[in-house]
């Protein structure tokens, strides 16, 4: 946008809306950190995304934890449904509420108890880069179990990577991103 609009007039403001409902807007241009609309009736309920598989866990918004990442549920006023729209949010305040958007409930891994989700997995690809001055078209990356290949005594990740420009030094982009 900034290469179609080159003007500092431009503002540019976060907002979380869905078909579903608008969930949340930026008080502040250029932040991703977002307020939670809690007057437009919806009813929100959170769910730990470490315990996706057992709904004990999910809490209304009076429970939810600043820091820890949660699936988003949500009920129409009236009542008639209620819905896991799969989105997944960090609280970063709790009063009021502020949030980041964090990826979706099926864009993780959780195959050792490690909950990576999009949103650290993109941190680590660009920190990465920033050290080693590459640039990535697309990535994805996957559990490798323990006992997998010969030898291995744990669990890791397997990244595969499509690069717009390669590092001089794979090793060090290895490095950076195990590190990030």
């Amino acid at each position: 946008f900034d290469k179609m609009f080159p003007s500092e007039k431009m503002r540019y403001m976060e907002t979380y809306n869905a078909s579903e409902g608008f969930f949340g807007v930026a008080e502040e241009c250029y932040t991703d950190e977002m307020l939670l609309m809690l007057d437009y009736k919806c009813f929100y309920e959170f769910w730990p995304t470490d315990h996706l598989d057992d709904a004990n866990y999910i809490v209304p918004i009076e429970g939810v934890e600043v820091g820890k990442n949660y699936a988003v549920i949500i009920t129409t006023s009236n009542g008639l449904w209620r819905y896991m729209i799969g989105d997944t949010i960090r609280f970063t305040q709790a009063t009021p509420y502020k949030f980041r958007f964090t990826g979706r409930t099926k864009l993780h891994v959780n195959a050792f108890g490690e909950e990576v989700i999009i949103d650290d997995a993109e941190k680590a690809i660009e920190g990465a880069c920033k050290a080693t001055g590459a640039e990535i078209e697309e990535f994805t990356m996957a559990p490798v179990f323990m006992g997998a290949f010969e030898g291995s005594q744990q669990g890791a990740h397997e990244w595969v990577v499509s690069f717009r420009k390669a590092p001089e030094d794979l090793e060090a982009f290895a490095d950076a991103l195990d590190k990030t």
